[in-house]
């Protein structure tokens, strides 16, 4: 599953965008450098019942913005993406080709 469609199913499960659990994160300061995924992990289960690689998903944009490696681009492997930029703002406002 890509890195896009993790996000976008992570929206359809939670009803939030991944930009709007982004901002709850940083709420709760879960940017700052010292937190482990582990944390982020656990309140995501708790709170929203994530599994681990939607969370996962999850803990590259809140500790790394929204850039993937280019590797993924147009790639075979398991998270490929059509961009090396992750869409946040919702699956309603997605260009074409995210």
């Amino acid at each position: 599953m890509s890195f896009q469609a993790y996000l976008d199913s992570i929206e359809e499960k939670t009803g939030l965008t991944p930009r709007q659990l982004i901002e709850l994160a940083k709420e709760k300061g879960f940017d700052s450098p010292d937190v482990k995924a582990g944390t982020i992990l656990d309140w995501l289960k708790e709170d929203f019942d994530l599994g681990r690689g939607h969370g996962m998903a999850l803990v590259h944009v809140i500790k790394n913005g929204p850039r993937i490696d280019s590797k993924h681009v147009g790639s075979n492997g398991s998270h490929r993406d059509e961009s090396d930029t992750l869409w946040l703002d919702g699956k309603a406002t997605k260009p074409k080709g995210v």
